[in-house]
């Protein structure tokens, strides 16, 4: 049974995340992740997803996981060395669209469904890029359809308002020692079974990533609120999370 503390954490979030957060968007090998197709397909399957934004040199924020364009463009451009105008200009995901704004995004969704944005720090810039995404904040009505989290703690600190989930991988453990700054966790699968990441679970809502196959998926449900999933049937991530009797 979770705790009051707990409660009160998820009250402040839409309860559509709890049926699965698509990773990146809903894409395939038709639509490019992190683009506007990939999260129209989640927003017409009634699915909460997650995206990533970065940056630009001239202070505008773009939606993309890398900050280099090579992977979902095929030609080489790195975000935060490249104005707007530049990566409008001279790029195209590999689906034809257009690497989108932050704005095109937030306009696309008119929160249908509730969102996870993760803030992208590169180079230290995460004072810019926190205080950037903060002003796109206040276009969001319903600040329970915004769940925000990077890996980088000191621009999760300057995030006000929202429900924060500090991302803890293998590589950098050691940042679980922050996870008391912070409403809930964003957890690499393999950490899940840590006992302080169990006992902070008692009290804080903690999503799992990325879950992508079977086992996977299998051995988060348990030990997750909710997950980030991708190359998974979204009917199934959802009818597991919510299945009768599952203590979650």
């Amino acid at each position: 049974m979770s705790s009051m503390k707990k409660e009160k954490i998820l009250a402040r979030l839409n309860p559509l995340y709890f049926e699965g957060i698509a990773h990146r968007g809903l894409w395939n090998e038709s639509l490019t992740e992190n683009g506007l197709k990939a999260f129209q397909n989640a927003i017409d399957h009634h699915c909460a997803f997650e995206y990533d934004i970065h940056l630009t040199k001239d202070g505008q924020l773009v939606v993309c996981h890398d900050d280099n364009l090579l992977r979902t463009t095929g030609k080489e451009g790195i975000i935060e060395e490249l104005t707007l105008k530049e990566i409008k200009d001279n790029y195209r995901l590999l689906d034809g669209e257009e690497v989108p704004t932050f704005a095109e995004l937030l306009a696309l969704n008119h929160e249908q469904v509730p969102m996870v944005c993760e803030l992208k720090v590169h180079e230290k810039n995460y004072s810019a890029l926190a205080k950037k995404a903060m002003r796109a904040f206040r276009s969001v009505k319903d600040r329970k359809n915004l769940w925000v989290i990077s890996f980088d703690p000191r621009a999760l600190l300057l995030i006000h308002g929202y429900v924060r989930a500090l991302l803890v991988c293998k590589e950098h453990p050691w940042t679980l020692r922050l996870r008391y700054f912070f409403e809930s966790l964003d957890m690499e699968d393999s950490l899940l079974t840590l006992p302080e990441v169990k006992n902070f679970r008692e009290n804080h809502p903690i999503n799992s990533w990325t879950i992508e196959c079977e086992e996977q998926l299998g051995k988060a449900i348990p030990l997750a609120d909710t997950l980030t999933f991708q190359k998974l049937d979204q009917a199934k991530v959802k009818s597991l999370l919510n299945k009768p009797g599952e203590k979650r």
